[in-house]
């Protein structure tokens, strides 16, 4: 039975040196898996992001897309996927950024947002920062109004919240 955000740690599955040598890479397919803690997960989000009169939950490829439908569900909003280079059929916009261990574009189509939209962005886990960062800058290209960054994790270690500190992020644990 989970009582509290930190019971959900026993459904995050460590694994070392993915996908390179000494990274740690926290794998939350087990919480997704789980009936319980799935359904718990997004609860608690929804609980965090219902008052903030979100239009838009903008969910970045793959895994916020499993925590960003069903959110974008629950709020009544519209959903706006971020997608890895190449995979939206449309005119879009994209942003090259450097990760840990390279660098990723990531793209949404460029009539999917429209100015003043007050935007959730929403990822399972905010490690450096840097993807974040590439998502809010495609929501500012549009005009949109970054309202919350939402995720599951937070990897303290990694500092990615000081490079995102003029943002309200929403999440439930971190790693220390």
């Amino acid at each position: 039975m989970i009582k509290n955000n930190e019971d959900l740690k026993k459904f995050i599955r460590d694994i070392p040196d993915y996908p390179v040598k000494g990274v740690i890479f926290r794998d939350l397919t087990p919480l997704f898996s789980n009936a319980e803690a799935f359904g718990y997960t997004i609860e608690k989000l929804y609980e965090n992001l219902k008052t903030l009169n979100i239009d838009k939950i903008a969910a970045i490829e793959a895994r916020g897309f499993i925590v960003g439908a069903p959110l974008a569900k629950m709020l009544n909003v519209g959903f706006v996927p971020i997608r890895k280079s190449g995979k939206l059929p449309w005119k879009k916009i994209s942003v090259t950024y450097d990760l840990e261990y390279g660098k990723e574009t990531i793209e949404m189509h460029e009539d999917s947002i429209k100015a003043g939209e007050r935007i959730a962005i929403v990822d399972d886990l905010l490690a450096t920062g840097g993807t974040s960062l590439a998502a809010i800058n495609l929501v500012e290209r549009l005009s949109g109004k970054v309202t919350a960054l939402v995720y599951i994790v937070v990897l303290e270690y990694l500092k990615g919240r000081e490079r995102l500190k003029n943002y309200n992020i929403i999440n439930l644990i971190e790693y220390k």
